[in-house]
């Protein structure tokens, strides 16, 4: 699930239909952060508290490995969790690195700002 951070209405809009691509293109150009996750995970809610500050600035994906769809990444990261993509690409795991994070997600920002 794909959460916008904009509204309520947005994030529920945001999981499916033309509708919801439609009322999340405020996001459209935000990097999307992606947690791997399972429940209970006391360590990915405090990254998460750890990054609401920046919330505005990403759309966060959650996804629980422990879903059958999605056994790859629990084959890959079960002991490792919490584990964070930033556009697809590894960024950090088990702690928040808050420099890492910041620099990368500036330079995301610095080169969309750069394609309009």
């Amino acid at each position: 699930m794909i959460f916008c951070f904009l509204s309520r209405a947005v994030q529920l809009a945001s999981t499916s239909s033309t509708l919801g691509r439609q009322l999340c293109s405020a996001c459209a150009n935000k990097p999307v952060l992606t947690l791997f996750t399972k429940k209970p995970c006391p360590l990915c809610d405090e990254a998460k508290e750890v990054l609401e500050p920046y919330k505005r600035r990403f759309i966060l994906q959650e996804v629980d490995i422990t879903l059958p769809e999605n056994s790859a990444w629990y084959n890959k990261y079960k002991y490792d969790i919490p584990v964070f993509h930033l556009n697809g690409k590894f960024l950090m795991k088990h702690q928040v690195d808050i420099q890492k994070f910041e620099d990368q997600l500036t330079k995301l920002e610095m080169h969309n700002d750069g394609n309009h």
